[in-house]
C-alpha cells in the first residue's frame, strides 16, 4: 500500500491561485516548473520517486503513487489547475482532479494517447478532415488473430498496445512465424502490427491550444533516431517541402481542435520516399523533439503549457535561430563498454562552442540509455548549428 508525504518550501504560502499541479517528476516536469517558475507560479509536484529531477525543482514535492488517493487529495487541496509530463500517468488520476480543478490536457485525451489502438482509429475518423492516415495496420488481441494478419503488412513493428516509448515493446518481424515468436514474448498483450514503410525521414509537429480555442503550431523539426531514442533534431527540417510542412501542421491543428486539447501536443509524421506523408502518433505534453524551443523560439513548449493550464494567451512560436538539439544519454558517462568505467564528460570543452546551450536533467545516476540531458546550437546558420553538433559529438565520443 503506497503512502504519502508532502514537503513544501515554507517560504512559499499555500496560495491555490498561484500553485499549479504537476502529475511526474521527470526532466520534462523540471523544466515545466523553471518555466512556471519564471512566471511567477509555484509548482507542486506528484511523484513517487524522492530525487527525481522535477521534485528537486518545484516549490513543493507530494511524494506518492500517481493513482494514490491521500496523494491526489492534497494536489487537489494545494491548486486549481492541473498538468501531467508524460502520458502513461493513469487517466483516472487526471479525472479525479477534473472534479476540483482544470485539467490541461483533460483525462479523455490523454487516454487517447495511452492506447495505440486509440490512437489510430482517431487519426483514421480524422483522415477525411486531415487527408493524412496511419500506417496499414492490425490490432492483435489473442493468438488467434494472428492468422487474419494479411501477408501485406510484413515487413513490420509489432508495438504494445499501451505503455511503449523510447522503442520499448516494439520488435520487427519478416514473417508470420517471427510474428508468433514476438506476439509470444510480450506475453500475450494487446498489441499492434503496422506495416512498415519506405520511410524518407521523420517530422515533428508541435502544436498547442489554449481553453479559449485559440492554438500555435511550431515550425517543422526532422528528427533522427537511434535504437528507438531521438538522437537529433533539426529545425527548419532540411528536407520537408512547402507543401508536406503546410500539409502536416494545418492537420495538427485539426486533430488538436477535433478532441478540445488544452495544452502542448506533439504529433509524430513519416514522410515516405515518394513525399506522401502518414501520422504515427502523438504525445499529449510538451516532447524530447520540441526541447529546442527553450532556447531558438520566443516562447518555449514548456512556457506554453504553463500559459494554456493557466489559461493564459498563448505565446509567440517564431523561430529566431536556426539550430540543432543533441540528445544526452548516460552511456557517454562511460568509456568502456565491458568494465563500465565511469567518467565526466568534457562539458568544458562542449561550452566552449560558441553556439552550445547545455542542460543536464539533474539525474543522480547516469546509466546507459538513459536520458540525462540536451544540448541545443544555435547559430546564425543551420550549417554553423551542425557543425558545432558535429564537434561537440567528437568531445563527447558520440558516433555521428
Amino acid at each position: 500500500m503506497s503512502t504519502s508525504t508532502i514537503n513544501t518550501n515554507p517560504q512559499f504560502p499555500n496560495n491555490k491561485t498561484s500553485m499549479l499541479g504537476m502529475v511526474g517528476g521527470g526532466q520534462l516536469g523540471r523544466m515545466f516548473v523553471h518555466e512556471a517558475q519564471a512566471l511567477g507560479f509555484k509548482v507542486m509536484v506528484l511523484e513517487p520517486e524522492a530525487g527525481s529531477p522535477a521534485a528537486h525543482a518545484a516549490d513543493g514535492h507530494i511524494q506518492a503513487a500517481y493513482d494514490d488517493a491521500s496523494g491526489l487529495q492534497q494536489l487537489a487541496a494545494a491548486c486549481t489547475s492541473f498538468t501531467t509530463e508524460f502520458e502513461n500517468v493513469p487517466a483516472a488520476s487526471l479525472a479525479k482532479l477534473a472534479e476540483t480543478g482544470f485539467v490541461a490536457p483533460s483525462a479523455a485525451c490523454v487516454s487517447i494517447a495511452q492506447d495505440r489502438i486509440e490512437e489510430k482509429a482517431f487519426f483514421t475518423r480524422c483522415a477525411p478532415q486531415t487527408d493524412i492516415l496511419p500506417a496499414p495496420h492490425a490490432i492483435l488481441r489473442t493468438a488467434d488473430d494472428l492468422e487474419k494478419v494479411s501477408a501485406d503488412l510484413f515487413p513490420g513493428i509489432l508495438k504494445t498496445a499501451r505503455m511503449g516509448y523510447d522503442g520499448k515493446g516494439q520488435v520487427r518481424v519478416k514473417s508470420m512465424e517471427e510474428l508468433r515468436t514476438a506476439f509470444d514474448n510480450l506475453k500475450g498483450v494487446v498489441c499492434v502490427l503496422e506495416k512498415m514503410l519506405p520511410l524518407a525521414y521523420e517530422i515533428s509537429v508541435l502544436v498547442a491550444r489554449g481553453a479559449d480555442g485559440q492554438a500555435v503550431v511550431y515550425p517543422i523539426a526532422e528528427n533522427v533516431h537511434r535504437d528507438g531514442i531521438l538522437f537529433t533534431t533539426t529545425v527548419p527540417s532540411p528536407h520537408v517541402s512547402e507543401q508536406a510542412a503546410l500539409k502536416t501542421q494545418n492537420a495538427a491543428l485539426k486533430l488538436i481542435a477535433d478532441i478540445d486539447y488544452v495544452g502542448v501536443l506533439c504529433i509524430e509524421f513519416f514522410v515516405l520516399e515518394d513525399g506522401s506523408v502518414v501520422v504515427n502518433e502523438m504525445a499529449p505534453r510538451p516532447h524530447n523533439s520540441g526541447h529546442y524551443t527553450i532556447d531558438a523560439c520566443v516562447t518555449s513548449q514548456f512556457a506554453q503549457q504553463v500559459r494554456a493550464m493557466a489559461r493564459l494567451p498563448l505565446g509567440d512560436v517564431r523561430q529566431h535561430s536556426p539550430c540543432v538539439m543533441l540528445n544526452i544519454l548516460g552511456d557517454i558517462w562511460f568509456d568502456d563498454v565491458e568494465q563500465n568505467t565511469e567518467r565526466q564528460p568534457a562539458w568544458d570543452k562542449v561550452l566552449a562552442l560558441p553556439s552550445a546551450h547545455l542542460h543536464l536533467y539533474g539525474k543522480s545516476e547516469a546509466r546507459r540509455a538513459r536520458k540525462m540531458g540536451h544540448i541545443t546550437f544555435i547559430a546564425p546558420t543551420l550549417e554553423q548549428a551542425q557543425d558545432e553538433m558535429r564537434q561537440a559529438c567528437a568531445i563527447l565520443g558520440i558516433e555521428v
